[in-house]
């Protein structure tokens, strides 16, 4: 840790500053400063990588972003960024950098990893992604019954599911029209029977992502996806033909019976939720092909540009980032929404999840200190308009403070009648609507103006009082395009780091997930057996749903 991060964070002089701050803006109204400021929206609004930003209504003033860019600079931010690119081992607890920005590094400049530049070894990955994509999608490369794909079946989960799968959703527009794209995560085995139900053995290739190649939701439904091509019409001569994989552990994969010639390439240092620029992007390269995956690269190289080049004040990931401390430390905060006002975009909020979750959902900080302040918000939302219909009834008149992203593009891939103009006045109602609010005296009007007696009025009035002063940003871009896509996601990868580097905690490892995992291998092993052998080490509740779970199936077999 440097100089400038020594001292706990909660003593700093710069917290303690905001932290009395914030209680003078408890007072404060956003339509008051609206109101005395004509010029807030131009104050408060940046562009940069093709994407612009309205985060005037929140509440802030200049002296709310000076001390919070102060506290930034406290954390020794500037130098942080500087490691993050230089590949320094920010992943501590692991000694691993954290390099996803080399994978859309489209400059010259060398990138290394323990002495060794990893640029080279990227770029060839990049040109065996290029002459796969080429062959599947110019039918050069066919299945056993020589006839071209029309479905890829991704098989992953986590971030070799999530990512891949936002992206190719969000660029629907610029599909192969031959080629349909089709994810599977779930151990639920509901999943991959829904999905091999309406894809043809013959026709199908499956990508098998993981790194490790022995993460158990994505081996057992690989090893589902092989008996069923061998099932129907496959073979294991044939299994070349329709089976990829791309891992780290290329013995396992071979093992399993892939041509090592159909095995690309992961790297330790690449987190899963950071991996969608790397390899486990192909099935969003096979669907919208090489020149879109590697406009996708620019627009998130775009972003890295101006996260590393642009002052804090002026930067969008960081900006975005410190008013997510700002509610989240000072106001109590503990969710935040993510509302794609873009039907391709619907897979933005699950991303985002894990990508914060779980990311920052972290109680020590890099010393192993036990954390007395709250770190990564809860991450959820949903798609454009229907949320108005449903949750947005909470933002509105809940007790919980949830700040808000509104994205929306100015154009749509699909003109239908007035449609988009109706969504962006949806869009631009709803912030304007978390933000002034409806006061006592203006609904009790608007009843007297609809024909209510005054006593009616009066009654009813309290529960159509609207609150307002809710933070939320406005995200804009043209057209949801491969380079608009790829900065929306870059923006939200510096976001989250900027975040975990002032709460001072790692936010490329995520240990949370493997005590779940070691517990349900004991768990399965317990359910799978035949005897009533003891030594199974657990609580009442565990112990008794398991054996709920054993006798039911016994009775089947008998």
């Amino acid at each position: 840790m440097t100089d400038k991060r020594q001292q706990h964070l909660t003593q700093s002089a710069e917290w303690l500053a905001l932290s009395q701050h914030a209680e003078h803006m408890r007072d404060v109204h956003m339509r008051d400063l609206f109101d005395q400021d004509p010029e807030r929206f131009e104050r408060y609004f940046l562009s940069a990588a093709s994407l612009q930003l309205d985060y005037s209504k929140n509440l802030i003033t200049d002296e709310t972003l000076d001390r919070l860019v102060a506290l930034a600079k406290a954390r020794d931010l500037p130098a942080r960024i500087e490691a993050l690119f230089r590949g320094d081992k920010l992943n501590t607890t692991e000694q691993r950098p954290a390099l996803h920005t080399a994978l859309r590094n489209l400059t010259q400049e060398s990138v290394y990893v323990d002495g060794a530049d990893v640029m080279p070894e990227i770029r060839a990955t990049l040109a065996q992604m290029e002459q796969f994509v080429w062959r599947v999608r110019s039918t050069q490369w066919r299945g056993f019954s020589n006839k071209p794909f029309t479905d890829v079946v991704s098989i992953g989960i986590g971030g070799s599911f999530l990512g891949p799968k936002l992206v190719s959703a969000a660029l629907k527009p610029y599909w192969h029209g031959q080629l349909n794209c089709h994810y599977v995560a779930n151990i639920d085995g509901s999943h991959i029977t829904e999905v091999l139900r309406h894809i043809n053995p013959e026709t199908t290739l499956f990508l098998i992502q993981s790194k490790s190649f022995r993460t158990q939701e994505t081996l057992e439904n690989t090893k589902v996806a092989r008996e069923w091509f061998l099932h129907n019409g496959g073979s294991e001569d044939s299994i070349g033909k329709h089976f990829v994989a791309v891992t780290a552990n290329r013995d396992e994969a071979v093992r399993f019976g892939i041509s090592q010639d159909n095995i690309f390439p992961m790297w330790d240092w690449v987190g899963g939720r950071y991996s969608l620029w790397s390899a486990i992007g192909l099935p969003t390269a096979l669907t919208i092909g090489m020149d879109n995956f590697r406009a996708l690269l620019s627009g998130a190289h775009s972003m890295d540009k101006h996260f590393r080049s642009a002052p804090l004040e002026k930067n969008l990931p960081v900006i975005m980032a410190l008013l997510g401390i700002w509610y989240g430390n000072f106001f109590g905060a503990e969710a935040h929404a993510i509302l794609p006002y873009d039907h391709y975009l619907r897979g933005l909020p699950a991303h985002l999840q894990q990508l914060d979750m779980e990311s920052n959902g972290k109680c020590v900080d890099l010393d192993g200190q036990q954390l007395d302040y709250a770190t990564g918000p809860i991450i959820w939302g949903g798609a454009g308009a229907n949320g108005q219909h449903a949750y947005h009834q909470l933002l509105h008149q809940g007790t919980r403070l949830s700040p808000a992203d509104f994205i929306i593009p100015l154009h749509t891939h699909n003109p239908v009648a007035t449609h988009h103009a109706i969504l962006f006045a949806n869009c631009l109602s709803q912030t304007q609507a978390l933000m002034r609010g409806k006061t006592l005296e203006e609904a009790r009007q608007e009843l007297i103006d609809q024909g209510y007696s005054v006593s009616e009025a009066d009654a009813l009035a309290p529960h159509k009082v609207i609150p307002g002063n809710k933070p939320s940003n406005t995200l804009l871009f043209e057209r949801a395009t491969p380079r608009t896509i790829g900065a929306l996601v870059a923006l939200y990868e510096h976001k989250v780091f900027v975040q975990g580097e002032i709460w001072n905690i790692d936010s490329f490892d995520q240990w949370g997930v493997e005590l779940g995992k070691q517990l349900g291998n004991n768990i399965l092993e317990r359910l799978l057996q035949s005897d009533e052998s003891t030594g199974f080490d657990s609580d009442s509740s565990t112990a008794g749903l398991i054996e709920l779970y054993r006798r039911r199936h016994e009775s089947e077999r008998d």
